[in-house]
């Protein structure tokens, strides 16, 4: 018995040491330009990063259009999870599990920042409570800002800056619609789809994103 409440009490002490950790991070990545666990991992296993971090302001409208519209539509109505979404995925899984999946952009946000890539239910029940702060205590257009430039846009590639140097040689600012929903089209599958060279599927899908954030001045008033 007193070797299992020792071991009690390290597990308390240990999960309180990273409960304090993450508030930690949670208030200084709101000033300042955080970093993911995938670019960690590389850094880790030294390999190349690249990634630039720009503010909100230098990334073009026609760019946020087109992934908000495409990740998540509902950004601006939102808390950080879209409940309506997420029971329509529940109540769709079958004994394997989910066929898809109900990230918002700030559930991703919190993904890339705390968390691991693989699937898990684990790592879902974790990024649900995860965005629900990160929305409170940074606000959308804070949670947007981090997510453009954190996302993964190929191997070793972070950023709606560095992906648009690689793949159109410009500025995130100055990308045209079409480049930007090829850009926003790509980040389901950033390894295999490249932006500069569509296939079929992406480039019809790039199309559909294209008509659609044009429209899309509505969805996006909580990040003017």
């Amino acid at each position: 018995m007193r070797a299992l409440r020792k071991a009690l009490r390290y597990l308390i002490f240990l999960c309180l040491g990273l409960l304090a950790v993450l508030v930690a991070l949670i208030v200084l990545w709101r000033f300042v330009p955080p970093v993911s666990t995938l670019m960690a991992a590389r850094w880790a296993s030294f390999r190349g990063v690249e990634r630039t971090y720009v503010p909100l302001a230098r990334i073009s409208p026609r760019l946020i259009a087109a992934v908000v519209t495409s990740e998540d539509g509902l950004f601006c109505r939102h808390h950080g999870v879209d409940w309506g979404a997420l029971n329509e995925v529940i109540s769709e899984a079958d004994e394997e599990g989910p066929s898809r999946g109900a990230s918002t952009i700030t559930m991703q946000t919190a993904k890339n920042l705390f968390l691991w890539p693989q699937r898990s239910a684990i790592r879902k029940g974790l990024e649900i409570p995860l965005a629900l702060v990160l929305d409170r205590a940074w606000g959308k257009r804070r949670v947007l800002e981090v997510y453009l430039n954190i996302a993964e846009w190929g191997d070793g590639l972070f950023g709606a800056e560095a992906a648009a140097r690689r793949y159109f040689q410009k500025s995130a600012a100055d990308l045209s619609q079409r480049e930007a929903s090829l850009l926003a089209t790509a980040l389901p599958n950033p390894i295999s789809r490249d932006p500069s060279r569509p296939k079929r599927l992406q480039a019809v899908l790039a199309a559909i994103n294209a008509g659609r954030a044009a429209k899309a001045e509505g969805y996006l008033r909580c990040v003017r």
